[in-house]
């Protein structure tokens, strides 16, 4: 059963963990009309995080469990600081491969497309994206959308910003880098040209006099460009999708800090661009180490800010996670071409008894290739339609500093739980209640991350203990 990290707290047995206020929120109406499944689903389940007013969601880049929470160095900050002050969870689980049907599925509950499930780049080699709309041919079961490919939804598809919208509630996405290069994208609303261009906001442009700040912001890393919903009223997507900067002033009191607080960092900072070592060769566009290394540090710079910030102290809940896992698998084996084949192997694991969707049912093993030439074909190849285990930290006043849950959670389940907080529907595979082996427990029999207190609970993936080979993904 996909449950929401935050709805067995509907039980009274912690009521002695938490101290809650009464909600202040109703609930918001369907916007969908009748004549097809897309509505969300009105079942509400109570829960005790009715006092939380203010979500803040921090997505970070390609990083595995094991190494993130185990055995890197590079993230002291994180480890041994953060999940000593929140809640972890160890069982948290990316929704696909690559990055984009990633974020799409945490503000909509969609699966993917085609398209959005390669980040709508349709050769790697240049990763040069396209920017175009989904090519919709009805709907599924659970609101989801029926079609072969394309990158930006229709107006009538669900999404949480509009959710917000509609039951009277503030959102803002904050994009870093956005806009430094006025020649890919704007301040605001950063987006390409839609279906005549393509998308070049792929790679991390380097620091120089023309661009002093460098330029890393990714459209595919900010999920609000994928909406037709948000795009299409210029005035009103500018004002909702701003450059982190504006971040700081929003925080100086909880009047001006939005409901919804959604954070990318720019492809250096969220861990995706370098190694994190500093090595010559492995660092970002701008020179900094990336990978945990500098997204550590990203952490360190604004997740302070925000728990000082007078919205979170009143009523936050902060939200760390990663898109998806880069732990792979490499073999090498030669084919009748005479090509050296080298195969980095997904496994593309799931909890929750995720389903494919309507688009990517048959489609796996999946393989997107690298590299091709007379002797060598490089290729990624995903096994299952998963993103793997990414795991996940939460803060909040409410919650029990120290505490963890083994609980399989994933993107689907933070978009539930983002909706019960503020009473909404539940949309896309959000809504999604069935039972599974992964969720056989009913509300109140799981260790709940707001009671526990019962150590870190680390592990790692089995066999990995962190020395299997971590690849850097392209996307």
């Amino acid at each position: 059963m996909l449950r929401s990290f935050l709805e067995r707290a509907a039980c009274g047995c912690l009521a002695a963990a938490l101290a809650f206020g009464t909600p202040q929120f109703a609930a918001a109406e369907s916007s969908q009309s009748s004549n097809h499944d897309a509505q969300g689903d009105s079942h509400r389940v109570p829960t005790a995080a009715a006092g939380v007013k203010h979500v803040f969601v921090i997505v970070l880049e390609n990083k595995n469990y094991a190494v993130t929470f185990g055995s890197s160095t590079q993230d002291p900050y994180l480890q041994n600081t953060l999940v000593p002050e929140g809640a972890l969870l160890t069982q948290y689980y990316g929704t696909g491969h690559v990055s984009l049907d990633n974020y799409i599925s945490l503000i909509s509950g969609q699966a993917p497309t085609q398209d959005t499930d390669d980040d709508c780049i349709p050769n790697l080699t240049s990763s040069i994206g396209n920017y175009n709309n989904v090519d919709q041919t009805g709907w599924a079961a659970q609101g989801q959308v029926v079609a072969q490919g394309g990158c930006i939804y229709a107006k009538d598809v669900p999404n949480l910003p509009r959710q917000l919208d509609k039951a009277g509630l503030s959102w803002r996405g904050y994009m870093e880098d956005m806009g430094n290069d006025p020649t890919r994208e704007s301040a605001t609303c950063g987006h390409p040209a839609i279906g005549v261009g393509t998308d070049n906001t792929n790679s991390a442009v380097a620091p120089s006099s023309s661009v002093p700040l460098g330029d890393a912001y990714a459209t595919r890393h900010d999920p609000f460009m994928y909406f037709h919903s948000i795009i299409d009223d210029q005035a009103y997507c500018g004002k909702h999708v701003v450059n982190l900067n504006a971040l700081a002033s929003d925080l100086k009191s909880a009047d001006t800090t939005p409901n919804l607080v959604f954070i990318t960092p720019n492809l250096c900072n969220d861990g995706h661009d370098g190694s994190g070592t500093g090595a010559t060769g492995t660092t970002c566009a701008n020179g900094q180490p990336g990978g945990l290394t500098s997204a550590d540090a990203f952490l360190k710079t604004w997740v302070p800010q925000i728990t000082n910030s007078p919205a979170f102290k009143q009523d936050g809940l902060l939200l760390i996670t990663f898109d998806e896992s880069n732990y792979a698998t490499e073999s090498v084996s030669e084919n009748a071409s005479g090509q050296e084949v080298v195969s980095i192997n997904y496994t593309g694991q799931t909890c929750c008894d995720q389903q494919p969707g309507a688009n990517l049912s048959g489609v796996r093993p999946a393989t997107l290739t690298l590299v091709d030439t007379s002797s060598l074909l490089e290729q990624l190849v995903f096994n299952g339609y998963g993103g793997d285990r990414i795991g996940a930290v939460l803060l909040s006043p409410f919650i029990k500093a120290g505490s963890t849950s083994d609980t399989p959670y994933n993107h689907y389940s933070m978009l539930r739980s983002i909706e019960d907080i503020f009473h909404l529907d539940h949309i896309g595979y959000a809504a999604d209640d069935r039972r599974t082996s992964y969720h056989l427990d009913t509300i109140g029999e799981d260790e709940d991350i707001f009671e526990s207190g019962a150590g870190t609970g680390r592990s790692h993936e089995p066999g990995n203990n962190g020395e299997t080979p971590y690849v850097k993904l392209p996307f």
